[in-house]
């Protein structure tokens, strides 16, 4: 398909839920990214919007409202404010941050459901639903758990198994159960309208599959297979009493379904910051419009989005979804459930001014063509080895020697040697490396190449040597300063995108105003004569303690949902008690403890039984030190039939409990007892 030429460009970024606030998942496969291209237009010249919004339906909400004892309304309120105010700490520059329980929001929606229902697009039709008879009520996807009939996990949702990522539809869970009440729901019939998707398929198929081969792979691929497998009518409204009102009469208690009612936010949040223009930036052909999203909403915004705004026939289609895989965290999958994340509302208070920081590594290590990892340990590396090391100490050395040689005055350039032109040349080689990379959506790219304008400044510097020619040709350390403060102002400019406060700082110290993306690669940006502001470390290193104690917090966590999480094992069959008088429980003290050689979860001991003494084998070893047991008063069975441990024979069993986190605590009396004595 031929390149078209826009006059302006929407941009639009994945609704968060406002059940909980954003972690860095969210950040590096939607917002950085979209923060990235929309600063970049500007610097461009370029009309743009990036629209963003806080999703505040859902049935997370309204099961976080009822765990908390609150409104639903009150989860919105709280986390709306934690994440709007967030994004803007970081630099995310929405031009409007709106949310889905507006009054904007709800007119607007529900007048698409009404135009769309005048137009006859939906269909209507009964199923049969899960529904809690004591709760009174139809059962969500959320508010039902069972038995992931493709995995085996006990604890997966009616819409989705976390463990093994498959959707799912709360009729396929084996045992399901009501999370309200525990109850095993039953099959009730229900009435609700869908909009048919199998109907705009062949339109989807031309548009996706032969209009956009240039979407990124993994979106294009995933809406081919949707494609590939038939579209469905899909529901566009649910049992619930926390959501936009279905507005059609015979409707009481239903709302439009969250899918149907989030994407219309973008167009709501759009009216709200624009005001009466808005339709320019959805109906004018010259427009383009983009969705910056994760993998997991893929078919939302290609696929279902698209049939609302084909069905409904005023509006343009997106003419690009970039979107991201996922992130990780230190090996292991990034779940809000299990409190596994890295926080941007605790970032920015527990790191107060590394927000460009986090934009820089969360870049460098984008998600865009595979799942990728965040480790605190590369965090730390990459500021202090790439910031640090590379960016602020160019930036640094240009500074401190024009106040050391010229009193921070510019000095003018003289002529240039070939030295002066490569890097020259090199920076405008660059920069159209870069625009490229930036205009197809890759960052991760775009960032190396803009890092790689800095390492041409160190290389500059090494091979120049000011400091030496400073002591006998002050013209050419004039024209290298010079040189190297214009490759300063480049810096400001390609770095301005993924590192704005950096780049705001670093202006500010060379005494400028206004960049644009054409400036990028220019050599005459600061005036000779003019006077530069004292240098300052633009980042600083970050050491050890920091990434132990963001660690430790993340071991904390994962501590704590354990604890949560335990259950007690279910209960054994039951015996008779002559069958329980069989068992010989009595108390020992230990008067030696050792590892048994070759085998890391084994301690032998030697125990004072009050009948001559005896020796038990017992796997307890990653949990105590041999040391530590020694006078210790223990409970053991003494009837057991003795059996070799490692070529040690055990003489009974020493009696533990396991802990919540897999901790074996050893049995034992309150008070002192003679070794010997029975219990029971």
């Amino acid at each position: 398909m031929e390149k078209k030429n826009f006059k302006r460009t929407l941009i639009t970024t994945a609704l968060p839920y406002a059940n909980g606030p954003v972690h860095i998942g969210h950040l590096a496969g939607v917002y950085v990214p979209a923060d990235i291209y929309a600063r970049y237009k500007r610097l461009r010249g370029e009309e743009v919007l990036l629209i963003g919004g806080s999703d505040e339906h859902g049935v997370p909400i309204t099961i976080k409202a009822k765990k908390e004892g609150i409104t639903p309304q009150d989860v919105v309120d709280r986390y709306h404010n934690i994440i709007k105010d967030s994004f803007e700490e970081l630099g995310i520059s929405f031009d409007y941050y709106g949310r889905t329980t507006s009054d904007t929001h709800r007119k607007t929606a529900s007048d698409f459901f009404r135009r769309l229902y005048d137009k006859g697009e939906f269909i209507e039709k009964s199923s049969m639903q899960l529904y809690d008879p004591e709760a009174n009520q139809f059962l969500a996807d959320r508010y039902v758990t069972g038995t992931c009939p493709h995995c085996g996990n006990e604890h997966a949702y009616g819409d989705q198994c976390e463990a093994c990522g498959t959707s799912l539809n709360a009729t396929d869970l084996i045992n399901p159960r009501s999370a309200i009440t525990g109850n095993v729901p039953v099959l009730k019939e229900t009435s609700h309208w869908f909009l048919p998707l199998d109907k705009w398929e062949p339109k989807l198929r031309e548009w996706i599959l032969e209009d956009h081969k240039e979407w990124k792979t993994n979106v294009y691929g995933q809406c081919k297979s949707w494609l590939d497998m038939g579209l469905q009518p899909r529901a566009v409204s649910r049992d619930l009493d926390w959501g936009i009102p279905v507005p059609v009469e015979g409707a009481e208690g239903k709302v439009l379904y969250v899918w149907f009612d989030a994407p219309i936010g973008y167009i709501s949040n759009t009216i709200d910051c624009v005001g009466e223009g808005w339709e320019k930036w959805w109906k004018d052909p010259e427009t383009r419009m983009l969705h910056f999203i994760g993998k997991d909403n893929i078919v939302f915004h290609c696929i279902v989005f698209p049939s609302m705004l084909m069905a409904d026939g005023s509006y343009n289609l997106p003419d690009n979804v970039p979107a991201n895989e996922f992130l990780n965290l230190e090996d292991d999958k990034i779940s809000t459930s299990r409190n596994w994340a890295v926080w941007l509302h605790e970032y920015l208070r527990e790191l107060p001014g590394k927000q460009d920081v986090l934009r820089y590594v969360l870049t460098a290590n984008a998600p865009e063509t595979k799942d990728n990892n965040f480790t605190w340990k590369d965090f730390q590396a990459r500021n202090n080895s790439e910031l640090v090391a590379i960016l602020g100490n160019f930036i640094n050395r240009a500074l401190v020697l024009t106040h050391k040689y010229f009193e921070g005055i510019v000095p003018p350039a003289g002529e240039l040697t070939d030295t002066d032109r490569e890097l020259i040349a090199e920076i405008g080689r660059l920069k159209e490396e870069m625009t490229e990379a930036l205009e197809t959506f890759h960052f991760r790219e775009a960032l190396r190449v803009a890092m790689d304008m800095a390492r041409a400044g160190n290389k500059y510097l090494q091979e120049t040597e000011p400091w030496k020619t400073a002591k006998t040709d002050m013209a050419r350390t004039a024209t290298v300063l010079n040189i190297a403060l214009q490759t300063c102002a480049n810096l400001a400019i390609a770095f301005e995108p993924f590192l704005p406060f950096m780049a705001a700082r670093l202006l500010k110290m060379l005494g400028g105003d206004k960049i644009t993306w054409d400036m990028l690669g220019c050599f005459d940006l600061i005036p000779a004569g003019a006077k530069i502001g004292s240098p300052e470390l633009l980042f600083e290193k970050i050491e050890d303690s920091v990434v132990e104690e963001q660690m430790a917090k993340l071991l904390r966590a994962k501590e704590e949902n354990l604890l949560a999480a335990w259950k007690p094992a279910e209960v054994k069959e039951t015996v008779d008690f002559p069958t329980f008088e069989k068992m010989d429980i009595r108390v020992g003290k230990v008067l030696e403890c050792e590892k048994v050689p070759k085998a890391d979860k084994l301690l032998k001991f030697r125990i004072d039984d009050g009948m001559g003494g005896r020796t038990i084998v017992s796997g307890i070893a990653k949990h105590y030190k041999p040391e530590d047991l020694v006078g210790k008063e223990v409970c053991f069975i003494a009837n057991f039939e003795p059996r070799k441990l490692k070529g040690v024979v055990s003489e009974g069993m020493i009696l533990s409990a396991q802990d919540a986190d897999g901790r074996l605590v050893v049995i034992g009396p309150h008070g002192e007892v003679r070794p010997g004595s029975s219990v029971g």
